[in-house]
């Protein structure tokens, strides 16, 4: 047993986490002369270290999640998401939400083609949901930071807020509320053409550059203030405001996380420095999931599809969703961690 630990804790130390590029880095560092216990070293250490590991992690992930992607483009998963009915249809979309780009506003043209198309609107937006939310490299991304408990559970409570989302959609029979171009529009079955091996490759490693150059900017500020909240904000002030004295800690970090606009790899670094200097588990992930999900540029690519009520229902769903289940992630923090 003891062994299997070691093996596990090597994986999540030192594949996911990247300990040794932090041992490395410090150690350039401290080579070049720099203190990197001081606020500023430290601040570019932090910088340093987390840009190249997200990097990593992003250029890999991104690869394996367009590589399978290419077997789910839009037509086919219209296809297959028209097969079913109820709530499997909403279990089926949310769960291939986490097959699709990294950001809302990747996920909202393919809502509207979606839509468009004729499927379900609460089968669309459970789709619209997970997609920012939740994806196979959140998963992989949280377990490098906070652990596989963490992950797991992330990711299921992510998929649960998808599919009650989307399901409460459709009960309230809210089709009218979206813009009248999409429930109008045409969609063409087209067949889709058969890719070789390579073609996927290539396919794959389109998707990563485009991906990185969209997203490189976000990665940079995100890991900006990471350094200096991890640096130069006293801990007792994060704790102050985010900590275990502050019952609105969950309130406030959703909200201060819709105006932002980042994916789950330029929230990563700010969370990361949060909860190191002590704001609660489901304070950080809240406002993680209030980034990628509610971001105000999202919600205003949204409104050009949905009529205000309905956006409202939307965003008011997804809020309350995101709030409790900062709740329950602090309880799960004072249990099991």
């Amino acid at each position: 047993m003891e062994t299997v630990r070691n093996i596990f804790d090597f994986l999540q130390n030192e594949i996911l986490g990247m300990s040794w590029l932090n041992r490395l880095t410090g150690s350039l560092l401290t080579g070049l002369g720099l203190d990197i216990s001081s606020p500023l070293g430290g601040s570019i250490h932090f910088f340093i270290y987390d840009v190249i590991k997200i990097l990593i992690l992003l250029g890999f992930l991104i690869f394996i999640i367009s590589y399978i992607q290419s077997y789910f483009p839009p037509e086919r998963t219209k296809k297959i998401l028209g097969r079913f009915k109820g709530l499997p249809a909403n279990i089926l979309a949310a769960l291939l939400g986490t097959v699709t780009p990294f950001c809302s506003c990747s996920s909202i043209p393919l809502f509207i083609g979606f839509t468009g198309a004729g499927l379900p609107l609460g089968v669309t937006f459970s789709f619209l949901i997970s997609s920012p939310m939740v994806d196979l490299g959140s998963l992989v991304l949280l377990t490098s930071i906070f652990g596989w408990k963490v992950a797991v559970v992330y990711v299921i409570v992510g998929l649960v807020i998808a599919v009650l989302g989307g399901t409460l959609i459709e009960k309230l029979h809210l089709d009218n509320y979206v813009e009248d171009f999409i429930k109008n529009g045409k969609s063409l079955d087209i067949e889709q053409e058969k890719l070789k091996i390579s073609q996927r490759l290539s396919y794959a490693f389109e998707q990563v550059k485009n991906t990185v150059k969209k997203v490189i900017i976000y990665i940079l500020i995100g890991v900006g203030i990471g350094a200096v909240i991890h640096n130069w904000i006293p801990q007792d002030f994060i704790v102050q405001i985010l900590g275990d004295n502050n019952p609105f800690g969950v309130i406030l970090a959703t909200i201060a996380g819709v105006p932002m606009y980042a994916d789950i790899f330029g929230t990563i670094p700010i969370a990361e420095a949060l909860l190191s200097k002590g704001a609660l588990l489901g304070v950080v992930l809240s406002f993680m999931m209030a980034v990628t999900t509610l971001s105000l540029p999202s919600m205003i690519m949204l409104r050009k599809a949905v009529k205000p009520k309905l956006l409202g229902i939307f965003v008011a769903i997804c809020t309350v969703g995101i709030i409790v289940v900062g709740y329950l992630f602090n309880a799960f923090q004072f249990l099991f961690i």
